[in-house]
């Protein structure tokens, strides 16, 4: 699942008359370089949410033939926040566990990695497994940390990190969230951190939220210059 239902606020006026993950970096739209990773993994289904400025996305993108993915468009009309979009898209996701992408991220954690997390999760063991990154200084809110079992823990000494916006789910992680229903994604990382439940790892390469114009420049410009792209891109 790619998330693209945000408004993109601190974009404006960008994201005005375009959704966020249409935003062009290095010659393409942000969201199409998550489509083209994932279809070079060997992802075929895609299932993206959509709200603000959603028939942009689908005229934009279509069913996915032409990168070679099918694509199920979750419909929102109003944004459900990151946890509320998920569990109304999980009919979509089907009964086994799935990987998420933020669409307004780039990194250059490789996709078969977070394809063979989501295979070692389940129901009462692990329920999700967060692909984190160093803090950095530009972000506010909850530092998170790993403690030597891998699993995510808050206020625990140590490196501090954040979400990347990466992560592979199992739908049972959802369980206490009802479709249609706005609910952010941190109040469950919490139950689920204190139930032992949710697993990470540290990602040291290339991230970068894509959070305000002066990160898209900074990101489009290194894009064009070709650094940052993926290996198999640059072979």
């Amino acid at each position: 699942m790619i998330l693209a239902a945000g408004r993109g606020e601190r974009m404006k006026p960008l994201t005005d008359h375009t959704p966020k993950p249409l935003l062009a970096v290095g010659g393409k739209p942000l969201i199409v370089w998550h489509i083209e990773a994932l279809a070079r993994a060997g992802v075929r289904e895609l299932v993206i949410n959509h709200a603000w400025l959603g028939d942009k996305l689908e005229a934009a993108l279509g069913d996915g033939g032409r990168f070679g993915v099918s694509i199920a468009w979750s419909r929102e009309g109003e944004a459900l926040e990151t946890a509320g979009g998920i569990a109304t898209a999980l009919p979509l996701l089907g009964d086994g566990p799935f990987i998420v992408l933020n669409g307004d991220v780039f990194a250059d954690y490789p996709v078969p990695a977070l394809l063979a997390a989501a295979q070692n999760l389940e129901r009462g063991h692990r329920e999700a497994h967060l692909v984190l990154v160093p803090y950095p200084q530009h972000k506010a809110g909850a530092h998170l940390g790993l403690d030597d079992q891998g699993l995510v823990r808050f206020g625990i000494e140590g490196e501090s990190l954040t979400y990347s916006g990466l992560g592979a789910y199992h739908p049972a992680f959802f369980a206490g969230c009802r479709a249609n229903e706005k609910r952010p994604l941190l109040p469950l990382f919490e139950t689920g951190a204190a139930r032992g439940v949710v697993g990470g790892e540290t990602h040291r390469g290339a991230w970068t939220d894509v959070g305000t114009p002066e990160r898209l420049a900074e990101l489009d410009a290194q894009l064009s210059q070709g650094k940052l792209l993926p290996s198999e891109v640059r072979a």
